[in-house]
């Protein structure tokens, strides 16, 4: 019951509910959250350790980044997560889809470059 009560908790808040739906698309780093969602660092992180602790999300380490991603949980879980997810779409996610999208492809480009000049040198 603690569990349950857990879950619904983590879902009750507006950042932690468009985390989610970042998620959903794919597996993020912290630095992809934030740019996405627009806001410091630490309150990410506080949510992301909200939605592990409830069960909703599973991360991975690579290096020193840590990579999140929608937990393959439980039917009934798995069941809830994409069912709240699919109703809700409104203007402030599809802005953080497009922040995310724009920061994507600066990393992306800042990469491509880093290795270029690594085959320059």
């Amino acid at each position: 019951m603690k569990d349950l009560i857990n879950v619904f908790k983590a879902l009750s808040d507006e950042t932690r509910l468009r985390i989610l739906k970042l998620l959903e698309h794919g597996e993020l780093c912290v630095c992809d959250i934030v740019a996405a969602i627009d806001t410091i660092q630490p309150k990410i992180s506080f949510h992301l350790s909200t939605l592990k602790e409830a069960g909703l999300i599973n991360d991975r380490k690579e290096g020193k980044w840590i990579h999140y991603r929608l937990a393959d949980s439980d039917i009934f879980r798995r069941y809830l997560i994409i069912s709240i997810l699919e109703r809700i779409d409104n203007e402030i996610l599809q802005s953080d889809r497009k922040r995310l999208a724009e920061f994507l492809l600066k990393k992306q480009k800042k990469i491509i470059n880093i290795d270029r000049a690594r085959l320059v040198s």
